[in-house]
């Protein structure tokens, strides 16, 4: 095999005209620094940008804590996976087992016999974290709750969740079950940062699920008294509502609350501005308030302090990989520019430095002809935030067409490659 064309290039690039400098008040408003006045009275949180994965804010993120109801978002995810695949739809009919009716907590009051659709059960587990509603479904799916809660591990495994593990759909602890689980060690955990990536998964994979974590209430059956309230105040929604217009938040479409007395009050929100959503998520607060005004103190952090910003446009030219050498073409060099606007979520105010890391293509691909657009190498681009380095690779690609030479032309290049072989020869012979 042909040695491959390999160049390595890190060097720090500093984007001064995309970046215009901003008045910092002082050291602790810093861009990207964590501003002292951000004090969270909760055990764990975390915030991040939904587009690229990045992490804004984050304290005792990786600790593992009883999540409460927060869990359903798994067992919501695993439905929606279901329901894209087609094994199951909205309007199958689910029948309602003796072990939902008798589980504990919140919950819509199922009877053992009872019909509903998936989509009524999933409405109710969702906007008012129906414990009842939410072990029908899994039920439903996988025979039993305890069969669903190890499919609930397998896909916590797939989706790199590193510290959470459930012992059933429902969030609930062990002593609160009818029966625990046999196969199943422990009780539900689940660290911040856990539950925001499972978040961001549900937003990546079923964005429709927002338009029913937004729902503020629900009427789940005709004939009853009152519709079901969803949880999360913080919802937009609530806006007109007296008792909860204090905590609504502009752009706040979900997405899961909980609560147990070893739980504390937890609550995984989302938010959406200016076509930046971020994803929030506060443990162990102290009350069913203070989940919203933590929350409320993360996500202004997060829209105050960041903006997404693109650091290389489409058909940029790297420093050092402007160009690469063809063979048999009319000309010796093509452009290389990148394929795609590369963005990151960075600090206002702040000049963002990349790292630059290409790779260009096997020499035997460099042959004319090649059309514009043809993939002729890689570019990794590298950006810290707060310490975290984030990389996002894009290719590069011909900016050009190059075609193939004529034989006449192909000869005199060969003549001149091989003279200019033989004079480097004789030079480095008597050097």
């Amino acid at each position: 095999m042909q040695k491959r064309w390999i160049y390595l290039f890190l060097a720090w690039y500093t984007v001064f005209t995309l970046f215009p400098l901003a008045a910092m008040a002082g050291e602790d408003e810093q861009a990207g620094k964590v501003p002292l006045d951000l004090i969270l009275e909760a055990k764990s949180a975390i915030l991040l940008d939904a587009s690229t994965g990045q992490i804004l804010y984050q304290s005792n993120a990786d600790i593992a804590y009883p999540p409460a109801s927060m869990s359903k978002m798994m067992t919501e995810f695993i439905v929606m996976k279901e329901i894209k695949s087609g094994r199951l739809s909205w309007e199958n009919t689910v029948v309602v087992s003796q072990n939902a009716q008798d589980t504990v907590g919140s919950k819509v009051f199922l009877a053992a016999g009872d019909n509903h659709t998936v989509k009524e059960l999933f409405i109710a587990m969702a906007v008012g974290s129906a414990n009842d509603a939410t072990v029908a479904l899994a039920e439903h799916i996988a025979g039993t709750e305890e069969a669903f809660a190890i499919r609930m591990n397998e896909t916590a495994k797939k989706l790199q969740l590193d510290k959470a593990h459930f012992i059933n759909a429902t969030g609930l602890g062990r002593v609160d079950m009818k029966e625990g689980p046999q196969s199943i060690d422990g009780e539900t955990v689940m660290s911040a940062r856990d539950a925001a990536f499972l978040a961001l998964a549900i937003q990546k994979e079923h964005p429709d699920f927002l338009e029913i974590s937004s729902l503020p209430s629900y009427q789940f059956r005709k004939r009853d008294e009152k519709p079901i309230i969803n949880y999360n105040w913080m919802l937009e929604g609530n806006k007109e509502v007296p008792a909860l217009k204090s905590f609504a938040y502009d752009g706040l479409d979900g997405m899961k609350t909980g609560f147990t007395d070893e739980a504390g009050y937890c609550f995984t929100g989302t938010a959406e501005r200016e076509g930046t959503r971020l994803i929030s998520v506060v443990m162990g607060t102290a009350s069913e308030s203070k989940r919203f005004t933590e929350t409320k103190k993360l996500l202004d952090y997060g829209f105050s302090r960041f903006e997404p910003k693109t650091v290389l446009p489409a058909k940029s030219k790297l420093k050092g990989f402007e160009t690469a050498k063809v063979d048999k073409g009319k000309q010796t060099m093509i452009d290389l520019v990148t394929n795609t606007d590369l963005r990151f979520m960075v600090a206002k105010g702040e000049e963002p430095q990349l790292e630059i890391q290409a790779e260009i293509v096997d020499k035997s691909k460099l042959v004319a002809p090649i059309k514009q657009g043809t993939i002729l190498g890689t570019a990794t681009i590298t950006y810290s935030l707060n310490g975290q380095p984030y990389s996002r690779t894009v290719d590069l690609i011909a900016n050009e067409d190059v075609e193939k030479s004529g034989w006449f032309r192909l000869l005199l290049q060969a003549i001149g490659n091989f003279f200019s072989s033989l004079f480097k020869s004789i030079v480095n012979l008597f050097s």
